[in-house]
């Protein structure tokens, strides 16, 4: 098949290389043209995907992968088009169409006969029928169902891992007919491989879901679950701390039994996924009480994480204070939504100097968003951990010169590494040594 890709993003570009390992030829599309040429030239344009780098290396010199801006070079003609473009909510939580909006006018004005579309990026229940359909069909002339099919089926991966997470599991699909959903579960079948799942109720492979909402509201229900649960476990850990009870202990027990799967509690939730499609959630169901009320504890934690540290040093003002990790998330590199945004406003409304340390990340990186670089050694009064990055594992006291309190926000560390200093960590009530 000749397949193109649009968005070569850190799921789009793993995904044409899964594609084009099948024996496919791939084009990607990218507006970006420092990502076309890296690609062009067998170099991933970011770090951090397994295995990305070697297939790169592999598929690019034997031509079953190339890169370019120009839609009508990798549309017409093409057997499937895969659209993996972000969609972002703005400052009142509605989502953003405008990149996805200008894509698909795209696609639609080169789009020809025969064609699979099929939308990965989570998107709204009743996007792909009511807003996509309608706009191919006016700007391309086709009729969907007649000459071309359009389908969703969500991402499912976490970056990092995308080549695992794609056999691990299930690839949904929700067609707008059951000719275009049989459409799509052929393609994906013949581009994807599967482990197998002796724990799942069916086997493991490509599950049609009857219709586009469904495959819709699947990614958003599995997304914002566990949002919701963390931030379950995040009122949880306030109550324990606040009782002289470890939270964790109380999460391990009380996950013993199969029916409680209780996540962890932290300082933030960020990323492109959990604290965004919860958003996208309530745009369909506005009266979703619980979900409202998970996503604002959870958007609280930071300013939380601060008053903990207030409460241990006393005033902030004039505090020299570290926040360990600006991704959102430990081992990525990525601040999408991260915790650091909120955490260092937290510190700076306190009157704090926030100073920022990330290993991942280059000080002129770090001031590129914003942020003063901090590096190890250097004298602090304070340390707040925002990512779990492996390498906060192993820090102590030398570290950071002059410190008297340190913010566990990741529970990476424990108060027999920080001999002197004020340990807290979320859920846990005060260390002896505090």
């Amino acid at each position: 098949m000749k397949i193109a890709v649009i968005a070569l993003g850190k799921i789009g570009l793993p995904l044409a290389v899964q594609f084009a390992n099948k024996g496919h030829e791939v084009v990607g599309v990218d507006v970006n043209s420092s990502v076309v040429d890296l690609v062009n030239a067998g170099r991933e344009p970011f770090p951090g995907e397994a295995r990305l780098q070697e297939h790169l290396a592999t598929l690019v010199p034997a031509g079953q992968l190339r890169a370019t801006s120009d839609y009508a070079d990798a549309v017409p003609g093409a057997d499937a088009v895969v659209l993996v473009v972000p969609l972002f909510v703005d400052n009142d939580a509605k989502p953003d169409f405008g990149w996805m909006d200008a894509a698909t006018r795209s696609l639609a004005e080169h789009l020809t006969p025969g064609t699979l579309i099929s939308y990965e990026t989570t998107l709204p229940v009743g996007t792909t029928r009511d807003r996509w359909k309608p706009m191919l069909e006016e700007i391309s002339g086709l009729v969907e169902s007649e000459d071309f099919h359009l389908v969703f089926s969500p991402e499912r991966v976490l970056t990092g891992r995308v080549f695992a997470d794609l056999r691990k599991y299930p690839k949904l699909v929700g067609g707008l007919t059951p000719a275009g959903a049989l459409r799509a579960t052929e393609f994906y079948e013949s581009v994807l491989d599967f482990d197998d799942r002796p724990d799942l109720v069916r086997p493991n492979g490509v599950w049609d879901l009857g219709s586009a909402e469904a495959a819709e509201l699947a990614k958003l229900a599995e997304t914002t679950y566990r949002d919701v649960n963390i931030g379950l476990a995040n009122q949880f850990a306030r109550f324990a701390a606040s009782h002289g009870i470890d939270v964790y202990q109380v999460i391990e027990a009380s996950n013993s039994q199969p029916y409680s799967h209780i996540h962890q509690p932290g300082i933030a939730v960020g990323g492109h996924c959990i604290p965004v499609y919860p958003r996208l959630y309530l745009w369909n169901d506005p009266d979703a009480t619980v979900v409202a009320a998970a996503r604002a504890a959870n958007a609280a934690m930071p300013d939380y994480a601060i008053g903990l540290l207030e409460g241990a040093y006393g005033d902030l003002k004039g505090a020299r204070v570290v926040v360990l990790g600006a991704s959102y998330r430990g081992g990525v590199k990525e601040t999408a939504f991260s915790g650091v945004f909120a955490t260092v406003e937290a510190l700076t409304a306190r009157g704090a100097t926030a100073l920022v340390h990330d290993p991942m990340y280059t000080d002129e990186e770090l001031v590129g968003v914003g942020f003063s670089p901090f590096h190890l050694g250097e004298s602090a009064d304070a340390a707040v951990v925002q990512a779990d990055h492996a390498e906060y594992r192993d820090l102590g006291p030398a570290d950071l010169p002059g410190i008297t309190t340190f913010i566990d926000g990741r529970r990476v560390s424990h108060a027999d590494r920080w001999p002197g200093v004020h340990y807290r960590a979320i859920g846990k009530a005060l260390a002896p040594n505090s």
